[in-house]
């Protein structure tokens, strides 16, 4: 991802989405853009035209916090934008960008697995910004068993949601679930644009993927800490589960995601027969065998 590129079309759509109403400013007339003026965004923010003009153009180096933050104030960023708008600030080097790196591969450590095996009655797996799935528990891999119905590795959010045609089946709202999986892909690449595997997940869902890329062009952006997720599972059926996400503090990049059943509900009683099935599964054959058969249908 281009940094300064991707600072002055993120800037742009923010401004066009703030209307004069909702500024406070006043208006005279139809207006040829829609949402506000580059000088509306320039007296909110008190800075000059010129220098607002600078920024919107990709040119963030030497920028203030103090700015910044009238910025965002100035065009009404969420909680989420206004991260995304740091990350892109402190991406930016003078001097010229460092090349793209590619990421060390990921390594989860023995006692966090345990730490995964112990959990019981959830979903619980390990993943990265890129939405890899890198370790699970017996019962996440029985919830997901539709990621590793492939044979690519490590098993990846964005590729089954965009690629993979058992998705639409898979998320009851596909087009919610999609625009998510966007959105926290766009915070991803703005905290770290010189990860080489996450520019080239990018660039292959954005040439195969026309959803992808309508999704993508919003440039909107998302923090996924905790939500309500309804899965169509091809065992059990319905499925509605609470989910949160704490990361590792040892493991920076890493993970924990768990995905549980309110006590009582008809999801508890599925996700239990879920978990029946899941300790039928011989974990040593290949993922084809997470397929369920006829009987388990």
């Amino acid at each position: 991802m281009e940094t300064k590129q991707e600072i002055q079309e993120f800037l742009t759509s923010r401004r066009a989405a703030v209307t004069p109403e909702q500024a406070g400013l006043p208006t005279y007339g139809a207006r040829r853009v829609p949402g506000l003026r580059r000088e509306e965004v320039a007296v909110l923010a008190g800075v000059s035209v010129p220098y607002y003009t600078r920024l919107e153009r990709g040119d963030l180096s030497g920028v203030s916090e103090g700015v910044l933050e009238a910025l965002a104030g100035a065009l009404k960023l969420n909680d989420a934008e206004r991260a995304h708008l740091f990350d892109l600030a402190r991406a930016v080097h003078p001097t010229g960008a460092p090349k793209r790196r590619r990421a060390a591969k990921p390594r989860v450590r023995p006692d966090v697995q345990w730490t995964l095996d112990a959990i019981s009655g959830a979903a619980a797996y390990v993943g990265n910004d890129r939405l890899d799935i890198l370790a699970t528990n017996e019962l996440g891999r029985a919830l997901f068993s539709e990621l590793y119905a492939t044979p690519t590795r490590p098993a990846n959010f964005a590729r089954f949601c965009f690629l993979d045609p058992r998705a639409e089946v898979f998320y009851p709202d596909w087009d919610g679930a999609a625009r998510t999986t966007a959105e926290i892909l766009r915070a991803a690449a703005g905290r770290d644009p010189h990860d080489r595997e996450l520019s080239d997940l990018i660039g292959e869902l954005a040439t195969q993927s026309q959803e992808f890329r309508t999704h993508w062009a919003a440039h909107n952006v998302r923090f996924h800490a905790s939500a309500a997720k309804v899965f169509n599972h091809p065992v059990v059926g319905e499925l509605s589960l609470s989910f949160n996400r704490m990361d590792i503090a040892a493991d920076q990049g890493l993970t924990l995601f768990v995905y549980a059943a309110e006590p009582g509900s008809r999801s508890e009683e599925a996700l239990n027969l879920l978990g029946s099935w899941a300790a039928t599964i011989d974990p040593a054959e290949p993922a084809r065998t997470m397929r369920p058969s006829a009987d388990d249908r």
